[in-house]
C-alpha cells in the first residue's frame, strides 16, 4: 500500500465521520426546535379548553316530582331552553298514530338512541316512561324558541316562521327542517333526570 492509498482511506473515513455527525446534529438541533416549539405553543391551545364555570353548566339535574301530569316546565342547559313535558294519555296516542310517511323528518334526533332511529313516538320519549318528552326548545329553522300547546298538533308553534311541531316534538308543518333536538339525558332516580 503506498502513501497515496493510505491518505485516501483516511480521507474517506474522515468524510463518512462527517457525514454521520452532521446527520446527528441535524437530527437533534430538529428534536430540540420541535419540544421548545411545543413547549412554548401548549399555553396558548390550553386556554382554549372550557373553564371550570362552563363545565359546571355542562349538566343539569331536574326534580320532576313537582310536574303534574299536562304541565311542562322549562330549565336552562347549555344556554339553551330545554322542555320537559309530562304528557297526558290523550297527547301520547296522538303521538303513536303518526306514521313515519307523514313526517317532515323521520330521524328521532336523540343521541341517547343509536344513530338514525326513526322518529316514532316511543324514539322521541323517554325510554320506559313514554309520558315524559325532553327537548331542547329551539325551533330547527333559524332558532327561535316555540309556544308550547300551540298549532293544529297540540305541540308547540313557532310564531316567527310558522314551523308546527306535534306532541312528540316532530316537524309536521312550516320551514324547519328538522324535529326538535333531544339532549343527551338519563334518569337518575325515578323522578329525577341528569341533562348532558
Amino acid at each position: 500500500m503506498t502513501a497515496r492509498d493510505e491518505v485516501n482511506d483516511v480521507a474517506s473515513t474522515t468524510d463518512t465521520a462527517d457525514v454521520s455527525r452532521r446527520d446527528f446534529l441535524y437530527i437533534a438541533t430538529g428534536a430540540v426546535a420541535a419540544v421548545g416549539t411545543a413547549a412554548f405553543i401548549w399555553p396558548f391551545i390550553n386556554q382554549m379548553n372550557p373553564d371550570a364555570s362552563t363545565l359546571a353548566l355542562s349538566t343539569t339535574e331536574v326534580d320532576l316530582s313537582p310536574v303534574a301530569e299536562g304541565q311542562s316546565i322549562t330549565v336552562k342547559w347549555r344556554g339553551k331552553p330545554v322542555f320537559i313535558r309530562h304528557r297526558t294519555k290523550k297527547e301520547i296516542d296522538e303521538g303513536k298514530a303518526v306514521k313515519l310517511d307523514q313526517l317532515v323528518d323521520t330521524d328521532a334526533r336523540n343521541p341517547n338512541l343509536p344513530t338514525g332511529a326513526e322518529a316514532t313516538d316511543a324514539n322521541r320519549a323517554a325510554a320506559g316512561k313514554e309520558q315524559w318528552l325532553i327537548m331542547i326548545g329551539v325551533c330547527t329553522h333559524l332558532g327561535c324558541v316555540p309556544i308550547g300547546e300551540s298549532g293544529d298538533y297540540d305541540g308547540w308553534f313557532c310564531p316567527c316562521h310558522g314551523s308546527e311541531y306535534d306532541t312528540a316534538g316532530r316537524i309536521r308543518r312550516g320551514p324547519a327542517p328538522e324535529n326538535l333536538h333531544i339532549p343527551p339525558y338519563e334518569f337518575t332516580k325515578d323522578t329525577t333526570i341528569r341533562i348532558g
